[in-house]
């Protein structure tokens, strides 16, 4: 009797360790398949990184600014010309004088618009009161050859018809010319009085649009 209850008793422990051997390496084979698992369920990720590397971003596809409108050539410049006063009428007031403004170059040059016209005095030749007001259209293109002139009227008021203490009358040794997109000025001599108060009723100088002529 003690022999067979020795025999069955190895025969339990037996069993035992052989469940329990089973499920050692049941619980092993999982474990093994999550490792084996883990790159390939980053590879996707780590694919889709490189790929976002090298596409040009949305940003990089942005095109560039437009470049800047280049400026136009062959405008008359300030030393392309030489600028005097024709002959005027006198009316209500105002003396119209053309101002004639003829291309000393050798090359063809271009015009339009309004030139900037104010009386200046003394030796540095500071402005007096306000610029020459524009008077009517803009006026067309004119194109001036070597030796040709085109025109701008300008209007001179008679200061002394002012108020001297709006107008507060002053000497003038002539007028600043700026040409139509022109940043440097001529001189043209033409002595008188012009109106230093900056706010005398109207405009002691008013000025048209350059004209062919």
């Amino acid at each position: 009797m003690v022999r067979s209850k020795i025999i069955r008793t190895g025969a339990i422990i037996t069993g035992v360790a052989g469940v329990l051997v089973l499920s050692a390496c049941g619980q092993g084979a999982p474990a093994a398949s999550n490792a084996a698992s883990t790159p390939s369920s980053e590879t996707p990720s780590t694919s889709a990184a490189t790929s976002a590397s090298t596409s040009p971003s949305s940003g990089s596809s942005q095109p560039s600014s437009p470049p800047a409108q280049p400026v136009a050539e062959g405008h008359c410049k300030a030393a392309d010309v030489k600028l005097s006063f024709g002959q005027g009428d006198a009316g209500a007031g105002t003396a119209y004088r053309p101002l004639v403004i003829t291309n000393t170059s050798g090359h063809e040059c271009t015009i339009q618009g309004f030139p900037g016209v104010s009386y200046v005095a003394g030796a540095d030749g500071h402005q007096v009161g306000p610029a020459a007001a524009r008077d009517g259209g803009a006026g067309g293109l004119v194109t001036l050859a070597k030796g040709q002139s085109a025109t701008a009227d300008v209007g001179f008021v008679q200061v002394r018809n002012y108020d001297e203490a709006v107008c507060k009358p002053t000497e003038v040794t002539g007028v600043r010319v700026y040409l139509p997109g022109e940043t440097a000025s001529n001189f043209v001599p033409s002595p008188g009085a012009g109106c230093a108060g900056e706010k005398i009723p109207g405009n002691q100088l008013t000025v048209k649009a350059v004209h062919k002529g």
